[in-house]
């Protein structure tokens, strides 16, 4: 654990780390209980989180669940009803409706009495337990204590009341104190979602990278805007270090194809591309000089004008030093990819897919959901 301006906090770097600092908050926590996942398995650690939870509300700890209706899927309503029969909510976020299928929340936070808070990539499912390597996705996260979890908290509670959305209005969440900073240092907590105006996440990295002579990004799904390829590239080009860190296995086949269509130019430019191969890597972190960003966020598309995502963006330099040696424990599992080695292995069906997935996913999934997005009901 270590200190910044009056707060703390600690990498979870596993699922075998995750899942049980988690647990043990909630069964800790006296005041209240606020979990948001995108995805929320009825198995493995799903069975264990909801009798955690319902454990809090049966001693009288005000508990309030939020998962994604799309993530979640195959999770029944009924999965919550000893929760709510102990006195807590449950309620998934835009309820299926194909007209408006599109818009989802990719948020992960829990928020424990407005104490201790948990961020990062990891949902509740079984596929997340694990150490990364040997088995489980890799995946990372943070426990944060300190004023920022009054504001994840009140987060929570933004999207928690609009759950159902119903009504336009809700882009006006989107407009109200996005950037937020909190105590005497840099701690901002990053909310994004879609509508109008620039993307805060986007907007405050790309800020970093303009002055950075080091960049590390570690992130599942890849497919920047070309601002973005460009203040990497100009990273590597006055002499800094840029390092990709991207998925060799991806659960998401389509979106590994589009990341790798971007690799050619990338390599050209002097950045350094990995791939991560015991398993399918799962983890958001970016590293831009000394700051350090964490949270639910990938750099594509849907994750910087669609969903709804969260990141909490950190200036400290033991927290990156320590978030260095993170990305520089993953690259030790890494396969460089060459740019000659990587432009002769590419046959004109697999350069084709690649366009075409790039052509999908960052031209027809945004179109399909800024059309959703303005036909919602005022």
């Amino acid at each position: 654990m270590a200190s910044l301006a009056g707060s703390g906090w600690k990498w979870l770097r596993t699922g075998d780390d995750m899942f049980p600092a988690m647990l043990a908050a909630i069964d800790a926590a006296r005041q209240s209980v606020s979990l948001e996942s995108y995805i929320f398995s009825n198995a493995g650690p799903g069975l264990r989180f909801r009798d955690a939870l319902t454990r809090a509300a049966a001693r009288g700890v005000r508990v309030r669940v939020l998962v994604d209706a799309a993530g979640s899927l195959s999770l029944p309503d009924g999965f919550w009803a000893p929760l709510r029969t102990a006195g807590g909510a449950a309620k998934f976020f835009n309820p299926i409706a194909l007209q408006r299928f599109g818009i989802r929340n990719h948020r992960k936070l829990l928020a424990c009495d407005d104490r201790v808070a948990f961020v990062g990539g990891f949902n509740i499912a079984p596929e997340y337990e694990g150490d990364g390597v040997a088995r489980g996705w890799c995946d990372l996260g943070l426990r944060v204590e300190g004023p920022l979890v009054a504001e994840l908290a009140r987060s929570f509670d933004e999207m928690f009341g609009r759950a159902d959305f119903r009504h336009k209005p809700f882009i006006r969440l989107r407009r109200a104190a996005l950037k937020r900073a909190v105590g005497d240092v840099q701690q901002t907590l990053l909310l994004s979602g879609p509508g109008r105006g620039r993307n805060p996440i986007q907007r405050a990295l790309r800020a970093d990278l303009h002055r950075a002579q080091s960049v590390q990004i570690m992130v599942a799904y890849f497919l920047p805007t070309r601002g973005f390829r460009r203040d990497v590239a100009r990273v590597a080009r006055r002499g800094g270090t840029a390092q990709l860190l991207l998925p060799g296995r991806s659960d998401v086949a389509l979106s590994q194809l589009a990341g790798q269509s971007l690799y050619r130019r990338f390599l050209q430019a002097g950045v350094a591309v990995f791939e991560y191969q015991p398993q399918i890597l799962h983890a958001k972190l970016f590293i831009v000089d000394d700051v350090v960003y964490v949270g639910s966020a990938n750099l594509d598309p849907r994750s910087l004008g669609i969903n709804y995502e969260l990141m909490v963006r950190f200036e400290d330099a033991p927290m990156a030093r320590e978030a260095r040696e993170i990305f520089g424990a993953a690259l030790r599992h890494c396969r460089p990819v060459e740019l000659e080695a990587w432009q002769t292995s590419r046959s004109l069906w697999t350069r084709f897919k690649q366009r075409w997935a790039h052509f999908i996913l960052a031209r027809i999934d945004p179109f399909v959901a800024r059309r959703q997005w303005r036909a919602l009901p005022d």
